[in-house]
């Protein structure tokens, strides 16, 4: 008999009670320790919090998003997904993180000795029976900050999450927790396990000897002013081969910068040209950083080879919790592969959400997906 309970829904009602109805429905479950939504920016989202008030016995979570995905469903917009998780070798530990500017170490320390003082399979942070999931305000440009303390204050416990989503809005983006959405927010939930888990991060990319050195920029908003001592939009277009008048969200999603942290690369993705000339990144982004343009592998399949290297080092894989970058579902839109992602994710249960960002243990990401696999 399984020892963990998932139940996985979505719901593409457009009205606000009826769509709660049928995820709640369809997830709810006695003893479960969470429930995760992930619910379109489209709603009306003071409407949803009514319609889930008392609904579930358990804590609810969830943050907006730019798309919803499952296994069950693929790709897909303007709808909720949720999950439920029941085990007794699994419990829940979420915390809402408010005011993210003022999130300091000694509020992460806080935190930490909070979650620790709850502990009720293990009595002190063991990374080899716990990991933490993150959902983050997706505008607040301040993931850098909240999971650097994080993973100090945490000691190491593995972290994976994704930065919250507004349908390509840029304004206005939520984290949900005990039964309101929250801006300038966080939502950590500290998970105990004696489940055997693994975090993961996926990207089809790989960097050329294509080099781009930021010599001006503003680390605080994400803007690039200046590369390779040229103005930023223009030295960007020439060293993918375009005009400036041609970028945009399927360029970036096609030619993305990469930074090697630590010996390994990771994807560093523009959100916008702005009329002035500079770039706005996903990520924060100093002076002095050299960045290598990206090479894209074909994503479908990157995927598909990802997941079955996961299954062969977890053959017990019973679900997988995801957070994907909105720029992979760009791309796949644009390369017309939303049916050959979504067969991949026919073979896993998933459950996630495209987002504005992705973290993974203290590191902030762009175009990549990150996730907790958990088995049995």
């Amino acid at each position: 008999m399984s020892n963990l309970t998932v139940k996985k829904g979505a719901t593409f009602s457009r009205d606000p009670a009826q769509a709660v109805k049928e995820i709640s429905a369809a997830i709810d479950q006695p003893d479960a320790c969470v429930a995760i939504l992930f619910v379109s920016s489209t709603f009306d989202l003071t409407a949803i919090e009514l319609a889930l008030d008392g609904v579930f016995s358990c804590p609810v979570i969830g943050c907006t998003t730019s798309g919803e995905i499952t296994s069950a469903a693929g790709y897909r917009e303007g709808g909720i997904v949720g999950v439920s998780l029941a085990s007794p070798d699994l419990v829940a530990h979420p915390k809402l993180i408010k005011n993210l500017a003022n999130f300091s170490h000694a509020e992460g320390e806080a935190l930490a000795k909070e979650v620790r003082s709850e502990l009720k399979l293990t009595k002190d942070f063991n990374t080899a029976k716990m990991f933490s999931f993150l959902m983050v305000d997706g505008l607040s440009m301040l993931e850098e900050q909240v999971v650097a303390t994080l993973e100090t204050c945490m000691k190491g416990v593995t972290l994976v999450g994704g930065s919250a989503g507004d349908d390509l809005g840029f304004k206005q983006t939520h984290v949900y927790f005990d039964g309101k959405f929250h801006r300038d927010a966080a939502v950590l939930t500290v998970f105990e396990t004696n489940l055997p888990f693994r975090s993961f991060h996926i990207q089809h990319f790989s960097p050329t000897d294509i080099r781009l050195v930021i010599t001006e920029s503003d680390c605080a908003t994400r803007t690039v002013t200046e590369i390779n001592g040229g103005p930023a939009a223009e030295e960007y277009a020439r060293a993918v081969g375009l005009e400036i008048t041609e970028l945009n969200p399927q360029i970036f999603a096609a030619h993305p910068v990469m930074l090697k942290i630590g010996g390994e690369y990771y994807v560093r993705s523009i959100q916008k040209v702005n009329p002035d000339g500079s770039l706005t990144f996903f990520c924060a982004i100093d002076n002095g950083l050299v960045l290598t343009v990206g090479k894209g592998d074909e994503l479908a399949r990157n995927l598909d080879e990802s997941f079955a290297h996961l299954k062969e080092e977890m053959p017990s894989l019973k679900f997988i919790l995801g957070c994907d970058c909105i720029l992979r579902r760009l791309e796949l839109k644009q390369k017309d592969q939303f049916e050959d992602a979504a067969k991949v994710l026919g073979n896993v249960d998933f459950v996630g959400f495209s987002t504005y960002g992705e973290q993974f243990n203290g590191i902030h990401v762009n175009q990549t997906l990150t996730g907790i696999a958990l088995g049995e």
